[in-house]
């Protein structure tokens, strides 16, 4: 059997891994300048850590119709679908608990530990307090809310850097994994692309792990062992349950979903934490293939992730 050689270039992007790949390995350059491009756009239009930020600009202008750039309005269209669809269990408006729980800057400059913070469950503010005018780009926020993209502007970002990498050069295949958040685009590699499924995005390929095969769409794993930190012997991490306004308490530790796009992906995956219990019986109703872990490392397949015998399918539309 023949393989087919890849150029594989590796990173860092929003605080996290990056990796691009890409079937036709002399073309690898110019794939890897036209990722760089995306994040660096996305960054600047969706990043709450850069003061300079268009988001970090909106949420300091609460209570009046702000006009946005194309980037940060698709972002924002995103959130605001991505809680429709789930209900509200992703939910844009967490931007304060996340920050008042201890994720207040980018992730590699949050200590791992610290002093213990007082946190008080409350509902957080709700996106449909939101009000968005796709027509005209804009939106206005209430005082007190800040938005938050991390459930969608990552994985907006892999889904545009494949796209615009495979376009450049020529339609060839492309993988781009931003932290986790993978988009393929373009023409596959035969038998399409393999991808290691684990809990960090960052965790080297190794032989026997479980791995699946997709030709199009996206993955994204979501993941409360991954990004989180102590504070007062507590521990905590950054996917918050609107509902309280805390540190999601799921039945799962981590969730992967396939779907037609990352953003979609993201999004359930992220809803399937927060909804705990109830994420298979969502999943199912969605028909999104998914690989669930609970805390005591069980795996659950559901709504027809395969088998490690059977791994190649096709990612469904949300």
């Amino acid at each position: 059997m023949t393989t087919t050689p890849l150029g594989i270039a590796d990173g860092r992007a929003f605080g996290g891994s990056m990796r691009v790949v890409v079937t036709t390995p002399e073309h690898l350059a110019a794939a890897r300048a036209a990722v760089d491009m995306v994040v660096a756009e996305i960054d600047a239009a969706a990043s709450r850590f850069r003061d300079d930020s268009e988001l970090s600009r909106l949420n300091a202008t609460p209570e009046r119709d702000v006009a946005l750039g194309p980037l940060l309005a698709r972002a924002i269209e995103a959130a605001l679908r991505g809680a429709n669809l789930t209900g509200g269990a992703v939910d844009p408006t967490v931007g304060a608990a996340v920050r008042l729980a201890g994720y207040d800057g980018d992730f590699e400059s949050v200590p791992a530990e610290g002093p213990s913070i007082r946190l008080v469950a409350h509902r957080v503010p709700g996106w449909e307090a939101i009000r968005f005018s796709p027509t005209l780009r804009t939106v206005r926020i209430p005082k007190g809310v800040e938005i938050d993209l991390g459930a969608t502007a990552k994985a907006l970002a892999s889904d545009l850097a494949a796209e615009a990498a495979s376009r450049v050069i020529g339609g060839g295949g492309v993988l781009v994994s931003l932290g986790g958040d993978i988009a393929v685009a373009g023409e596959p590699p035969p038998g399409g692309w393999s991808i290691q499924v684990s809990e960090d995005s960052a965790a080297p390929i190794r032989e026997g792990e479980e791995t699946v095969s997709i030709a199009s769409g996206g993955l994204a794993t979501s993941s409360i062992t991954v990004r989180r930190w102590v504070r007062g012997g507590a521990v905590l991490h950054h996917i918050i349950d609107p509902a309280t306004g805390l540190p999601a308490d799921s039945r799962w530790r981590t969730a992967t979903v396939a779907a037609a796009t990352c953003v979609d992906a993201n999004i359930a995956s992220t809803a399937a934490i927060v909804k705990g219990e109830q994420a298979v019986a969502w999943l199912e109703a969605h028909r999104l293939a998914a690989r669930l872990v609970d805390r005591q490392g069980r795996v659950f397949r559901v709504a027809g992730w395969p088998d490690p015998a059977d791994s190649e399918f096709v990612p469904n539309v949300f």
